[in-house]
């Protein structure tokens, strides 16, 4: 709502409204059919079951998965994981519904049959046998519907765990959320049991069903009406059932206490706990699997499948709080997840046990991962034990599934390995989260292993020139190189599982697909957005066309016979790996630009098209083909590590090489642009942009949250041409921005105790106060521009926790601010974006690339604070609960 100060009204709405109901109404839809089966004693029906399986994937998840995006937005790590987890159950127990429907009425005809010819002790005796042997496939669709309830059972056992630890992690926010996530613990218990137990069982799932969806009613309405009064009216959000801090005391020993700097970017919420939380489900599934409770893996597939997109997504929010190691983390976890899903799938459904072994032993993709999964466990020394125990038991399960392991103990093995990834990852969940809404470490995530100057030193290999290494750091633009660790894996995975003999046998065919097609075309498909987003470096040119080329590969080599496309019978895809030739000598000239690690990969790249053609018209060499592509993979699986270790650290301690063609750098301020631009970055920048202030000039300067434009408070003219320049409504006022809170000290203005400790708690920092005006702004240094700045009665006072910001007023004194976009539009995240909108109006403009937030400052009215008051008039980057709950620390501790 708008003040009477005329501030801007509330940033973001409130998502949990629709992921409460999202949930509710999902549960609602069960309720439904299982009361209805339950009535009329036939659960398996068909039409209905696809029909609410739709339902539940359109609303359930699709819905839930918007609220989950939304709260992410919000620094919400607790709406975040949970909306996203819950999207991904209802998507995967809505496609069982779905695949449960689709086999029913092909099982009950021929159920019927088996009946009426004396046949059905067979079928029974049979199904026996396939539960008892779980790489002997079935023989029939039909029997599929016997095993759908095991496999649904496998997936909701995990999600019974995590919902009973989101359930315990949200009563120490509200005293809503605990009711809606136990009660829907409690109906995926029931739900799992009347899957093999009976109707009873779901009778009992769908009263739970009917409290979930009571509680997600009142839960919304709650969320809904502060959202529109931006205050608690309905109770159960504004106090948490228990306080967070209760579960322990800061660990003394977490690696924040030694010396290692944690990434915090209030842009998005972290995604750590995501990425367990998605690491606790594919390997429940598969232990259930491997230790033969089901036999066929369909259902499996799906579910982890979807599970895998969620992980993406936590990658995905990693890359955008510009944290490298837990987007290739877990990009590399829901690729691992992916691939062998899809493996066991085919193993299942189309290979005997002795099919499957052939085909087992040929493939070497494994081997890929193994390696990635030591880069991981290296990179993670300089971090929490938790951290380091994780990779290490993903390390054990990579290594459980290379494909020489015999297969008598194989799954015996993976099962195990599952089982142990599955208990960390459950652990890791619990504690992300606690810790992320606590902000402290509450559970004990162990110490550093190793320091992290040591561990530069060990990976650089040149531990005698640590002085030299503190100056290579990377150019500016390191966040753009996000997205290439991903790049290498992936390609690194599809050339490694590309290779095989001269006459593979059918069964690996069947089983490299998966291999080849999911890393190499659909996750760099994944990459190739993540490059789209900001990508500078090469953009999403080059993995764009190699996810075309290992998609053509896949369908060529290894279902081409599916289709009686054979060597020297394959027209079509010979010209196909001619166009493909000639587009990456185009590739080639743009790795030239980048580095010699680039350019080495898509020159081995063009000798593998050149295998590929000759491939198509049956002359291939195939000893070249394998070296071609076991080198390729080499040289992947080092630029995987290298631009991982760069990133992690920004320097360059493992070279990529340097660019072969140099590119000649452009002098920041170029012929035509429509203002003077300063280089941030250089003292010489900041005085320039300070003099053109002091001369009367408007121009626009990075903050630490979007860009701004100023004047300063010595020319009041200036202030004035701020509303012409952005068209901004007379009525609308200006803050004003100074370096530090010692400077209102020096004013002496009449302020209380608890509003001097107040802002001393959130200054510098994302957090406007409005506060009262008085005679102490003419001390403060605002001068003739007392009535220009604010309003009548109030000033907004921003104090940045930006360096170059609080330079700028150490040498201009006060400045007035506000956002440098045309009044209306969205705000400007680039300085590229103020010279091309407000360039032309202004008379200069500070360059400091990419902006720090994606959201203005939160606004908080403070004028009644004395009274024990504060409002807020906009919500930005920083969330309005956490300011609510410094303002509460700061009360208690003054009273």
């Amino acid at each position: 709502m708008a003040s009477a100060d005329g501030f801007p009204a509330s940033f973001y709405s409130e998502p949990g409204v629709l992921g409460l109901l999202a949930n509710g109404i999902s549960a609602f839809l069960v309720l439904l059919q299982n009361f209805h089966g339950a009535h009329t004693g036939v659960m398996a029906q068909g039409v209905e079951d696809i029909l609410a399986g739709v339902h539940l994937i359109l609303i359930g998840g699709l819905c839930q998965l918007v609220a989950g995006f939304l709260s992410y937005r919000k620094y919400d790590h607790l709406g975040g994981t949970a909306f996203v987890g819950y999207a991904a159950l209802w998507m995967s127990y809505g496609a069982t519904r779905i695949f449960q429907g689709a086999v029913t009425p092909i099982s009950v005809n021929l159920t019927n049959a088996s009946i009426a010819t004396g046949e059905v002790s067979v079928n029974i005796s049979e199904m026996a046998f396939l539960m008892e042997n779980a790489t002997m496939p079935p023989p029939t669709a039909a029997l599929l519907d016997f095993f759908v309830p095991k496999s649904a059972v496998a997936g909701l056992l995990p999600y019974i765990i995590l919902s009973f630890i989101l359930a315990f992690c949200s009563a120490t926010v509200n005293y809503i959320m605990p009711f809606v996530f136990g009660a829907i613990t409690a109906t995926l218990v029931f739900e799992a049991v009347g899957a093999m137990a009976g109707h009873w069982a779901l009778v009992v799932s769908g009263v739970l069903e009917l409290v979930i969806l009571l509680c997600a009613i009142y839960g919304s309405a709650a969320l809904l009406i502060k959202g529109l009064a931006q205050r608690y009216i309905l109770k159960g959000f504004g106090n948490p059932l228990f306080n967070v801090l209760l579960l322990g005391t800061a660990n003394s020993g977490s690696s924040q206490s030694l010396g290692q700097e944690k990434k915090k970017n209030t842009k998005y919420a972290e995604p750590m706990a995501l990425g367990y939380f998605c690491d606790t489900v594919s390997p429940f599934i598969f232990a259930f699997y491997a230790f033969h409770y089901f036999p066929t893996f369909a259902v499996g597939a799906v579910w982890i499948s979807i599970n895998s997109a969620s992980q993406l997504l936590s990658s995905f929010y990693g890359y955008l709080r510009q944290d490298t190691y837990h987007a290739a983390k877990y990009g590399l976890h829901g690729t691992y997840w992916l691939v062998k899903a899809w493996e066991e799938f085919v193993v299942s459904m189309f290979l005997m046990q002795d099919d499957a072994a052939s085909g087992r032993l040929g493939m070497v993709g494994d081997w890929f991962f193994v390696a990635l999964a030591i880069v991981l466990c290296v990179v993670s020394l300089n971090m929490d034990t938790l951290e380091l125990l994780h990779n290490l038991f993903f390390l054990l399960l990579t290594v459980s599934t290379i494909s020489q392991i015999p297969l008598g103990g194989y799954y015996y093995f993976f099962g195990v390995a599952c089982s142990l990834f599955t208990a960390v990852s459950l652990y890791g969940t619990f504690a992300r989260l606690i810790n992320s809404i606590a902000e402290k470490s509450l559970i004990r995530i162990g110490p550093q292993p190793v320091s992290t100057a040591h561990l530069q030193a060990m990976l650089s290999g040149l531990s005698q020139c640590k002085g030299a290494l503190a100056k290579r750091e990377l150019p500016e633009g390191t966040r753009c190189q996000l997205p290439d660790t991903l790049f290498y894996l992936t390609n690194g995975i599809a050339a490694l599982s590309a290779i095989h003999a001269q006459d593979p046998s059918p069964s690996f065919l069947h089983m490299t697909v998966p291999w080849v097609l999911i890393p190499g075309a659909i996750i760099q498909a994944f990459v190739s957005r993540l490059q789209v987003q900001k990508g500078k470096r090469f953009g999403s040119v080059i993995p764009f066309f190699y996810a075309a080329i290992w998609a053509t590969w896949a369908w060529y080599r290894f279902a081409g016979h599916l289709l009686h496309i054979f060597p020297g019978n394959a027209q079509g895809f010979s010209a196909g790996a001619v166009a493909f030739l000639v587009i990456n000598g185009f590739i080639m000239l743009i790795a030239a630009y980048s580095n010699l690690v680039l350019l080495f990969l898509t020159i081995i790249m063009e000798v593998v098209l050149v295998c590929f053609l000759l491939s198509t018209l049956g002359t291939l060499p195939y000893q070249l083909e394998i070296a071609m592509l076991a080198i390729f993979s080499i040289i992947c699986l080092y630029g995987a590590l290298a631009s991982l270790v760069n990133c992690i650290f920004n320097k360059t301690l493992i070279p990529m090489g340097p660019a072969l063609v140099k590119n000649k750098k452009k002098k920041v301020e170029a012929p035509g642009l429509p203002c003077p631009v300063a280089n941030s970055r250089l003292t010489s920048g900041i005085m320039q942009i300070a003099k053109a202030l002091d001369e009367g000039g408007v121009c626009g300067i990075p903050t630490d949250t979007v860009y701004a434009l100023a004047a300063s408070c010595k020319n009041p003219a200036a202030i004035e041409r701020i509303y012409n320049i952005k068209d901004r409504p007379l009525e609308k006022p200006v803050c004003i921005c100074i370096a530090n809170v010692e400077q209102l000290v020096a004013a002496k203005p009449p302020f209380s105790p608890l509003l001097w400790e107040f802002m001393r708690n959130v200054y510098p920092g994302g957090i406007s106060c409005i506060i009262a005006k008085g005679d102490w702004l003419y001390r403060l240094g605002v001068g003739g521009a007392y009535d220009r700045v604010g309003t009548k009665d109030s000033i907004m006072i921003r104090v940045p926790d930006h360096t170059v910001t609080m330079h700028l007023c150490t040498l201009t004194g006060p400045i007035a601010i506000t956002s440098a976009n045309p009044s209306g539009e969205p705000d400007s995240l680039h300085h590229d974006m103020v010279v091309s909108r407000l360039g032309h109006k202004l008379q200069g403009v500070l360059c400091d690339g990419e902006s720090a937030e994606v959201a203005p400052s939160t606004v908080v009215n403070c004028l009644r604070i004395d009274e024990g008051i504060i409002t807020f008039v906009r919500e930005g980057c920083v969330p309005t609960a956490k300011v609510r709950q410094i303002f509460e620390r700061v009360k208690n501790s003054m009273a």
